[in-house]
């Protein structure tokens, strides 16, 4: 935009610098012009006087010595022509004018006026023709042609100046071309800069409404306004998650207890009934549990997003406190992938995100699944995790609905869980600036991608292979 604006604006002033300078330098030229025509149209008047009565009375000497005299002086041929086109008096021998237009016109009975101006790169000369009359009858003409070289290197010195001043003027204008782009866009960039930190989750943020023009400063406050309501809105939606949740766990925790403690007194008459209620009031704990995770992941892009982590040191530690919980399960747990990415992330995320992807997939990819954990680094810019289980996997419509708040599937409404497990991890990848996609893995079951900021980039990368090679983690991967 920078580049754009600063072309505009220099392209605005050759414009208005070639639109001012275009007419001056036909002025300047039409006025030369048109001082030299006055001149000649002066001393053509006055030949015209000496060559009537010269003509009249056949005396012409006297004419001959003065038009040879005024063509020394000045170096400009005069000529009285009759009206049979024969030269009558010329200024210096073998003068051809009766080419002229201008001569015709004079014997015509008409005056010449000055027809165009002369610039440096036309040799042509000035002619200037007047008819000489006597009792309203044309009887001759006298003409004179001018050598234009003073007029034009004089138009030429004029069209330097004029040149010269421009490109000063346009030089200058490139000089405060930055400048002044600076000053406009620098508003915009804040802007830009505090949209961005708004949209990564920094509701701290504002814009200084102290420069720029007064249009960019009253957008820069509805700016602030707006950053300040939505973030008193999210602390809102917060705090009363969180409340709401805290505020749950302690009657719930009552309630367990006091039905635990009827245990004894339930008969086999109630016994299903006794159970279900005691399932419910567990469901009811976890999804507690669930929304202050939640809550948390939200709040989490507010602090410590750019705090660097070991991706591999959280995979295998976390892959180590599931692994006894995969064995009961039926579900063998795989650690693939290079031994060393650090990634920049927001505190605790990257491991509640392992946790809530190997959960999920222990809990629904059925017995004798295998999951694969692989740390990858496609680009020096970005670690790659992956979590890809050989399951059933999902539709292509239950993957678009995955990581909408409390959506489970079907055929899992037995199996406990809240249904804001994927809602959690996408919260706390995007916290840290990264990307969570969830898609099909081949040839079956679910590949779950999380795609995180490096720290910086690495020469060389040690691997460690999944068993079954690289297939192991999937095709999608």
């Amino acid at each position: 935009m920078r580049r754009r604006l600063r072309m505009t604006y220099v392209g605005l002033l050759a414009v208005v610098l070639l639109g001012l300078a275009v007419p001056l330098a036909l002025a300047l030229a039409g006025r030369a012009a048109q001082g030299m025509y006055i001149d000649r149209l002066s001393d053509a008047a006055r030949f015209a006087s000496l060559a009537e009565p010269a003509i009249r009375t056949g005396q012409t000497p006297t004419l001959q010595a003065e038009l040879s005299r005024y063509d020394e002086s000045f170096g400009i041929a005069v000529a009285v022509v009759g009206r049979d086109r024969g030269v009558r008096v010329a200024s210096r021998p073998g003068l051809e004018v009766t080419d002229r237009p201008e001569l015709e016109l004079a014997l015509a009975g008409r005056q010449t006026g000055l027809q165009r101006s002369f610039w440096p790169w036309q040799p042509d000369p000035m002619v200037v023709a007047m008819p000489i009359d006597r009792d309203g009858e044309v009887i001759a003409a006298v003409i004179t042609i001018s050598p234009t070289t003073t007029l034009r290197r004089q138009t030429g010195q004029s069209l330097a100046v004029l040149a010269s001043v421009g490109l000063l003027v346009l030089l200058l204008g490139l000089a405060a071309a930055d400048p002044l782009t600076s000053w406009l866009l620098r508003p915009v960039e804040r802007l830009d800069l505090a949209a961005e930190a708004l949209a990564g989750g920094n509701l701290a943020n504002r814009v200084d409404v102290d420069s720029g023009p007064p249009e960019l400063r009253r957008l820069s406050a509805t700016f602030n306004q707006m950053a300040d309501r939505i973030a008193t809105l999210l602390r809102r939606q917060r705090d009363f998650v969180s409340y709401a949740s805290h505020q749950l766990r302690t009657p719930l925790a009552t309630l367990r207890l006091a039905v635990e403690n009827l245990d004894d007194a339930v008969g086999p008459s109630g016994r299903e009934d006794y159970e279900s209620v005691t399932h419910e009031i567990g469901r009811l704990g976890a999804l507690c549990d669930s929304l202050l995770d939640y809550a948390r992941a939200e709040v989490t892009a507010e602090f410590d997003a750019e705090r660097p982590v070991e991706a591999v040191a959280i995979v295998e530690r976390r892959l180590a406190l599931w692994r006894a919980v995969a064995e009961r399960a039926g579900i063998r747990l795989v650690r693939a992938g290079c031994q060393h990415a650090r990634v920049r992330a927001a505190e605790q995320a990257l491991d509640q995100v392992v946790d809530a992807l190997v959960s999920n997939a222990v809990k629904y990819a059925g017995r004798g699944a295998q999951v694969v954990v692989a740390v990858e680094r496609p680009t020096p810019d970005w670690v790659e995790v992956h979590v890809v289980d050989d399951g059933p996997g999902m539709t292509a419509d239950d993957l678009s609905r995955a990581g909408e708040a409390f959506w489970r599937h079907g055929r899992h409404r037995d199996i406990g869980g809240s249904g804001l497990g994927i809602t959690i991890v996408d919260a706390l990848v995007n916290a840290s600036g990264g990307l969570f996609e969830l898609r099909a893995a081949e040839p079956h079951g679910l590949h779950a991608l999380i795609r995180l900021p490096a720290e910086k980039p690495v020469r060389a990368t040690a691997r460690v292979a999944a068993p079954g090679g690289p297939a192991a983690i999937g095709a999608a991967a």
